[in-house]
């Protein structure tokens, strides 16, 4: 039986137990006759298949049956990530091996649909916050998006799809004060954790998680009680904005901790010896290398058991608590916006709006007189 497919001649023919249909597609350069088959149970199968490999020819993509959705997010997360800092990689590729791919990693890309993802997307809005959910989706439409590029796929369904509201995230939360001078206590007492000077200066300066594990003894300076808040963890070691980059005055609290911690560090570099590898953090390992969020987390919610505040708190959570203290004691949130490091109050006011009710020197004056009554009420 012939056919033509567009502009091209196939010929299906009974073969085993179903048939076979081939494309000629001329001649290569010995003269070999060049052929493209495909089998089924049925003519109408075949032809199908037929019809596929004619689109493939027209577009000029030849996409490839057996490459899978796991594949896909594979070679987007080993290819497409370039630049990225090290906590955007780990958070995609931990999204993607719980999430991701025991779920549709074994469906072939060329067959995944767009009411397959919806369908999907649905069941798992079930169980994620939207946050969660949105960035399963990026990950599918970036792993689509690198396979077209290569062309593996023809079109990308992920693009196609509209990501369905989950369950409601983890609010962040601030402190009390009463909570802050519990945490300030512990940490005090906290002599067998290395990093509860990092607390108070997060507690007690709104420096961000990232700038934290950055910050350099260079830019501290114990005798003018600042620091210079220049750099970060994200990629290329840039703050979230030029208006990130700040110099604060810190409060006598955070200066005694960074000067413990000083000593404290110095003992250890001498006991690492040889092992030390110097990088000038502040905040670092027992050989000096730098510190990932994991670790900060678990020696944080060291000191918040400690101080009888439970282990449901996040590093983060420090920033939000600065604000939520300085907003209740009537600091101007025009002055918090400086000391955050936002590039306008309007920032400030979206991201805390549950902390911040109605500067650089500011913000270390009034957290010494905050601290300096609540010691005499108490």
């Amino acid at each position: 039986m012939k056919i033509t497919i567009g502009q091209y001649e196939a010929t299906i023919y009974p073969e085993g137990d179903g048939f076979t249909g081939a494309i000629s597609l001329g001649f290569d350069a010995t003269g070999k006759r060049l052929r493209v088959k495909r089998k089924g149970r049925t003519k109408a199968q075949v032809k199908d298949k037929l019809r596929e490999v004619v689109e493939d020819l027209e577009t000029g993509i030849k996409t490839e049956a057996n490459y899978s959705v796991e594949e896909a997010v594979n070679d987007f997360l080993e290819k497409g990530l370039k630049g990225k800092a090290k906590s955007t990689i780990d958070n995609y590729r931990s999204l993607a091996s719980k999430h991701v791919i025991p779920q549709i990693g074994a469906v072939k890309l060329k067959q995944l649909t767009a009411d397959h993802l919806d369908k999907w997307l649905d069941g798992r809005a079930a169980e994620l916050s939207t946050r969660s959910l949105r960035l399963i989706h990026q990950i599918l439409e970036r792993a689509i998006r690198q396979a077209q590029a290569r062309d593996r796929v023809k079109r990308n369904v992920a693009s196609l799809v509209t990501v369905p509201e989950g369950q409601e995230g983890h609010p962040s939360k601030a402190m009390t004060l009463e909570q802050a001078v519990k945490l300030l206590e512990a940490a005090d007492r906290a002599t067998d954790v290395r990093l509860s000077a990092y607390v108070v200066v997060s507690l007690l300066a709104g420096i961000r998680t990232e700038e934290a594990r950055a910050l350099t003894w260079p830019e501290v300076d114990l005798t003018a009680r600042t620091i210079a808040v220049y750099r970060s963890v994200r990629a290329k070691g840039d703050t979230k904005t030029k208006r990130s980059r700040r110099v604060l005055k810190l409060p006598k609290k955070a200066v005694e901790a960074l000067k413990a911690h000083h000593t404290r560090q110095s003992a250890e570099r001498l006991q690492a010896g040889e092992l030390w590898r110097d990088h000038g953090l502040v905040f670092c390992r027992q050989d000096g290398t730098p510190l990932d969020r994991w670790q900060v987390r678990r020696e944080f919610q060291k000191i918040t058991m400690l101080a009888g505040l439970g282990e449901d708190w996040s590093p983060r959570e420090l920033r939000h608590s600065f604000v939520s203290i300085l907003s209740a004691h009537d600091v101007p949130v025009e002055d918090i916006s400086d000391l955050v490091g936002h590039v306008s109050t309007h920032v400030t006011e979206t991201v805390y709006r549950h902390e911040i009710r109605p500067a650089l020197t500011k913000g270390a004056q009034a957290m010494d007189k905050i601290l300096k009554k609540r010691s005499r009420s108490a």
